[in-house]
């Protein structure tokens, strides 16, 4: 038999989720005797479309039997998904609600399904973190994704739908990564409004760009006011045991949300399919978690107060 082949194509290298990712699919693949192709995109759409048309549209002897792709971009890479699905490519969505899939299951003789995580869920998940770590009200500073990605507007809209009214925001767009973040930092923290406001919690969209405002704010703060303000709680998403959850023990972030990796799940689905001949389910919901539980986070918020 003919070994499988699975593209895997994810967004940047750059991205301590986005490592978890690959890692997940190469330990599942290796597992199953899957021969996998890792590609990253630099964090870039077109390029991501380019790797994966060229992939599909190569030599026959080497065209993946699968292509399982975390998007890049605002769109869920509908065109690449119809091209794929035309060749007789597998075509696994991660981490993206598409409405075409739905279409394309249709048509397809090929299986085509979503792997993700509830992100609305998951923003609601650091809201209630919030909620328990200032049960009194406060001010963030919210750093959030990329604005075109589905994935920070629904973290976003999750977070508002439970964040307490006593709660404010003040709000900084980020990339990410730790650079993006910090230099957005910096650049707030030139105005001089932003010095003089009284910060409780720096609540990020994932860890490394929560690691990139604190790091901003040692460098750029000076000695007499840099206490005050690395002493503010951070909070993050995505809870990588290696670097999430081990910033969280040794407290350089108060929490984080766990956001279990989907790639591996997701090639676990398509070679079951292959072997049975079942396909999945349209969407194949994960699910996250706080870490620490929230009634660890309410238990310390009332020791301190």
């Amino acid at each position: 038999m003919q070994k499988l082949r699975v593209m895997v194509s994810l967004i940047t290298e750059n991205n301590d989720y986005q490592i978890e990712q690959s890692s997940s699919a190469q330990s599942v693949a290796h597992q199953l005797g899957v021969e996998t192709k890792i590609v990253f995109a630099d964090g870039d759409a077109v390029t991501q479309s380019t790797q994966i048309l060229k992939a599909i549209h190569g030599d026959p002897e080497l065209r993946p039997h699968a292509v399982v792709a975390e998007p890049a971009g605002g769109t869920a890479l509908p065109q690449v998904a119809r091209a794929a699905v035309g060749a007789g490519v597998i075509w696994v969505v991660l981490n993206r609600d598409a409405a075409y899939i739905s279409e394309l299951r249709q048509k397809s003789k090929v299986a085509v399904f979503g792997v993700t995580s509830d992100q609305v869920e998951i923003g609601r998940i650091q809201g209630r973190q919030c909620a328990a770590m200032l049960p009194c009200g406060g001010s963030i500073l919210y750093v959030q994704g990329p604005s075109e990605a589905s994935v920070s507007k629904e973290r976003f809209q999750g977070f508002q739908e439970v964040k307490p009214p006593n709660i404010h925001l003040a709000i900084l767009k980020g990339q990410w990564t730790e650079e993006s973040s910090a230099r957005v930092a910096r650049s707030w923290l030139a105005l001089s409004t932003s010095r003089k406001m009284k910060i409780d919690l720096v609540v990020s969209q994932n860890d490394l760009m929560a690691m990139g405002v604190r790091k901003a704010f040692q460098e750029t703060i000076s000695e007499m006011e840099r206490d005050a303000w690395i002493d503010i709680p951070y909070l993050g998403i995505d809870g990588v045991p290696k670097t999430g959850q081990a910033w969280v023990r040794t407290g350089l972030l108060a929490a984080t949300v766990v956001v279990p990796p989907s790639a591996g799940p997701a090639i676990q689905l398509l070679v079951d399919a292959i072997k049975t001949g079942k396909v999945p389910p349209e969407r194949v919901v994960m699910q996250s978690t706080s870490y620490p539980p929230l009634e660890s986070l309410r238990s310390k918020a009332a020791h301190l107060s």
